[in-house]
């Protein structure tokens, strides 16, 4: 640059000014990456998860053009209900509501799509009915100590199973209580010489019983019914089995083989009026067999019972572990008091 004097400087007529650069600054063309030493560039990762992208050389776009405004969809009105044919073949239920109970049974839904909530426990349940009634005759022949094993086992069963067929689990208290009452029912017995009133006395302490307890449940009120409902019938049926520990040993015997040969009848695959029929025969054949008409009329009066025990098995859509308690065990617990009773007149 040439010298001046000072206030005679024109930066107009600066050659390096004119190429659009200052003096002091170099020339934009020879650093084509130096716009870049300053730009922020993001490391991290993003929502996207995107590579970190360098800086981007603005340059006027033209405008793009404004997109067609799209048409928005009408919003779907949910069909009405389908109305009922008028011959009854249309849909029988009504709309979904919001306020509806959620905790539906099997049963309640079983009857709501048409099917039958009674599901009886099959042969598998009837061959172990069969078993420990065999297991109860023989130890009746045997001594009184002897028909005790079978006898306590056939009363748990019946204690855990009515609860479970009731669809109160766990109900560990209300079981325990029931097994609980059906050892001292057995034990009264044992020390007043296999009185009936033993079971009388101690049903009755065990009603008493169940109800103070469910008396000081923190449970709603409707809660508190059934579960003091389930252990009253869970604590009897257990209690009642103790007839057989009550009844004379020829009449345990008769009565058990007669429930025995009823229950594995019943199984068989046919028809529900006739394995009905064909356990009656069954069990009065095999009461004839053990004692002649007396027994056949003792095995037939036990078997309606047991068939009733079965009956109640079934209901209620079951489980399979209602099948293999309850199951086997309510044919057995029901047959007792007639066992008791029918050995009693025969007598």
């Amino acid at each position: 640059m040439t010298n001046q004097p000072y206030g005679a400087y024109d930066p107009y007529q600066d050659p390096q000014r004119a190429q659009g650069v200052w003096p002091g600054q170099q020339q934009a063309y020879e650093d084509p990456y130096a716009d870049q030493q300053y730009t922020q560039q993001w490391q991290g990762q993003t929502w996207e998860t995107q590579p970190p992208v360098a800086a981007a050389v603005y340059a006027p776009v033209s405008p793009a053009p404004a997109p067609a405004p799209v048409p928005r969809a009408a919003p779907e009105v949910p069909a009405a209900p389908e109305a009922p044919a008028a011959d009854g073949s249309g849909p029988e239920y009504g709309p979904a509501t919001l306020g509806g109970n959620s905790r539906v049974t099997d049963a309640q839904r079983a009857r709501a799509e048409g099917r039958s909530p009674i599901i009886e426990p099959g042969i598998q349940p009837a061959v172990l009915t069969a078993l420990l009634g065999l297991l109860l005759a023989g130890g009746a022949a045997l001594g009184t100590y002897a028909l005790l094993v079978p006898l306590v086992l056939l009363q748990g069963l019946t204690a855990a199973g009515w609860f479970r067929l009731n669809g109160m689990w766990p109900a560990r208290q209300g079981i325990a209580l029931g097994f609980l009452g059906a050892l001292a029912a057995d034990a009264a017995l044992l020390v007043s010489d296999r009185s009936p009133a033993a079971i009388l006395g101690t049903l009755g302490v065990w009603v008493l019983l169940s109800l103070v307890l469910q008396l000081r449940s923190h449970a709603d009120p409707d809660e508190r019914m059934y579960g003091l409902m389930a252990t009253v019938v869970a604590a009897a049926l257990a209690i009642a089995a103790g007839g057989y520990l009550a009844a004379d040993a020829s009449a345990v015997t008769v009565g058990a083989v007669a429930v025995a040969a009823g229950a594995v009848a019943r199984a068989l695959p046919l028809p529900t009026p006739v394995s009905v029929v064909a356990a009656l025969l069954a069990a009065a054949g095999a009461g004839y067999a053990v004692d002649g008409p007396a027994g056949a009329a003792l095995g037939a009066g036990a078997a309606v019972c047991a068939l009733i025990g079965h009956r109640v098995a079934s209901y209620d859509y079951p489980s399979r572990f209602v099948h293999f308690t309850a199951g086997v065990a309510l044919p057995l617990a029901a047959a007792a008091p007639a066992v008791y009773v029918l050995g009693r007149l025969a007598g």
